[in-house]
């Protein structure tokens, strides 16, 4: 078979360039970016010296990723503070730029939340500035934890559900260190089993329309030396047909109370699937991404995105010639159906992972308890 086998050595970071910090050139400070939109091909880095600018990064998907979304928030809150724009309208268009990844506007609440009680307490610009930027930093300090936490619960879980090791893991989209503070949801698993000598194979589903597996995955899953294997979204059931599935493993950018996970479209088709097969289906992700506030799945804002990103086809450093930026595909004035997610329905998932444990089975009273034991772990 054609594909990466494992390499031997010392696991190295999918990048040498952070994919997002805070820094304060003489001009001002600055939020930078790495361009996900670039990858793989190069690695070139975003500044962004304010919150319209950081919006339209987030839209574009040059960062992207439920958690990093979430620190990106927090740190654009804190970039208007530091530059004196107006916070609550920074505010508003950073959580307004992608309605689904709930993340976001959670990051966005925390860091406004720290100005306005700096504010409230008789500081000045100057300090509610400050504290914006420390609450920004905390939650970028908090994600990298949870991300290792969420790694070794689901390894567990994986070593109870499939013993003996030589798992064969199938990912959907990008769950890896480009969307985190540390190392990922998903992808953190897969690259702790890989790291456990317990990997067998990571099959990656190239994620259509915008490739975030082909060009994100494959990259972090090479940088770190893991066996894997690049296929096509719609190739999927012929793995499982074949036996060659263990377990499926996607991240969430919306989780609703009663268990119903919004993720990259493509993941519900992934878990029919898995249910048809008698395969695990797990979801790994913050407790951050759950969110009380949205009772089902029905009532999760689906984001539609561009229809140019399903009639073009976009690639480095080749003319282009059609509407979105890309090469044409599809004859001119093709209308395209382009939702960003969909939403797998609590039944169809085997277990949620998470960095304060595992929920199995996914029932809407469980999630309360996990989330009230998060709020307390967090308090004290």
């Amino acid at each position: 078979m054609a594909d990466q086998y494992a390499q031997t050595g010392e696991d190295k970071r999918p990048t040498g360039i952070p994919v997002i910090r805070w820094e304060e050139p003489p001009e001002g400070p600055v939020v930078v970016l790495l361009d996900q939109t670039r990858l793989p091909s190069e690695e070139v880095e975003l500044v962004c010296t304010d919150a319209p600018a950081l919006v339209e990064a987030i839209r574009s998907l040059a960062v992207r990723g439920a958690p990093l979304l979430g620190i990106a928030g927090a740190y654009g809150v804190a970039l208007a503070a530091a530059r004196g724009f107006d916070v609550d309208e920074a505010a508003a268009a950073l959580s307004g730029a992608r309605p689904t990844a709930v993340n976001l506007s959670v990051g966005v609440r925390r860091a406004a939340a720290a100005y306005r009680s700096a504010l409230v307490k008789g500081g000045d610009g100057g300090a509610a500035a400050t504290a914006a930027l420390d609450a920004a930093r905390t939650l970028h300090r908090e994600d990298a934890e949870a991300s290792a936490r969420m790694a070794g619960h689901g390894l567990a879980l994986l070593d109870e559900l499939l013993p003996g090791g030589g798992h064969r893991i199938l990912t959907h989209c990008n769950t890896g260190s480009l969307v985190s503070g540390g190392e990922g949801t998903a992808f953190a698993v897969a690259l702790r089993a890989h790291r456990a000598g317990r990997l067998r194979r990571l099959w990656v589903d190239e994620t259509r329309p915008l490739l975030q597996g082909a060009r994100l995955t494959a990259y972090e899953a090479a940088r770190s030396g893991m066996a894997y294997t690049l296929l096509t979204d719609n190739a999927a059931g012929s793995l499982f047909a074949a036996g060659e599935v263990d377990a499926v493993l996607i991240g969430a950018d919306r989780i609703a109370a009663d268990g119903s996970v919004a993720n990259k479209v493509g993941s519900y088709p992934l878990a029919v699937l898995a249910r048809y097969h008698h395969v695990p289906f797990i979801v790994v992700a913050p407790v951050t991404t759950v969110d009380p506030a949205t009772p089902d799945g029905a009532t999760i804002e689906v984001e539609q995105r561009p229809g140019y990103e399903v009639t073009e086809v976009t690639a480095p450093q080749v003319s282009v010639a059609g509407a979105g930026g890309g090469i044409p595909v599809a004859p001119l004035g093709t209308q395209a159906y382009n939702p960003a997610f969909d939403v797998t329905p609590p039944e169809l998932v085997t277990a949620i992972v998470t960095e304060e444990g595992a929920v199995s089975p996914v029932t809407t009273e469980a999630l309360a308890e996990l989330c009230a034991r998060s709020r307390q772990v967090t308090i004290s």
